[in-house]
């Protein structure tokens, strides 16, 4: 079965396929299937509504189930900022080793005990029949006082879980604790209940929607 990913990252769609290819899953981006979906502003004060406009807009535009990640992170130091505003953060064109900089410097006067973070993970996944729901993934950890490692991507290098920060993990170490490995988890738990040619009653459908 396909499913679109509204991404063109491509490590995201990979992370994606790693978790739900037991089901039987195909995910695909809108380039591999030739479709071009509309630019969706992400006008949503939560992730939930950001991951909700996305995947709505990328299931009229491809006919397909389609699966919207709004993801984030959020510092206590700044008083959870960036937030949904992170891949804006310092401005939307700048590299992330440049937003890194600015966010080590934001904090240089903050001390290693209090700089506490975590990564949050919204997916959305809505069906061409309308049913739709939402999941929540979250990783505690903190900012380091440097960056470290060479793998992930985005905030990866500065966010640091038990001394090693995102970049420093493998794939798999990554997926077990990661944001978006637990709300890929919790996807996998709902999606079963919905390859079902009834459609759910509007109660429970009501429980998952943004």
């Amino acid at each position: 079965m396909d499913f679109l990913i509204a991404t063109h990252n491509i490590n995201k769609r990979d992370e994606l396929q790693r978790i739900l290819q037991p089901l039987g899953i195909s995910v695909r981006t809108a380039d591999e299937l030739g479709v071009t979906l509309r630019e969706v502003d992400e006008t949503g004060a939560t992730f939930e509504e950001n991951a909700a406009l996305k995947a709505r807009g990328g299931c009229a535009d491809s006919g397909l189930p389609c699966i919207a990640d709004d993801s984030g992170l959020e510092v206590d130091a700044l008083g959870g900022r960036p937030g949904v505003h992170t891949a804006r953060y310092g401005g939307g064109e700048q590299d992330y080793e440049k937003k890194m900089a600015l966010l080590l410097n934001e904090l240089k006067d903050v001390p290693e005990g209090e700089r506490t973070a975590r990564f949050v993970s919204v997916i959305c996944c809505t069906f061409p029949d309308g049913r739709e729901f939402c999941v929540r993934g979250v990783c505690e950890g903190a900012i380091g006082l440097s960056v470290s490692g060479n793998g992930g991507f985005g905030f990866d290098p500065c966010f640091y879980v038990g001394g090693k920060s995102f970049a420093d993990c493998t794939a798999a170490e990554k997926d077990a604790i990661s944001h978006r490995g637990n709300a890929l988890r919790a996807l996998v738990n709902e999606l079963p209940q919905y390859f079902s040619n009834e459609p759910l009653p509007a109660a429970e459908t009501a429980r998952y929607r943004a």
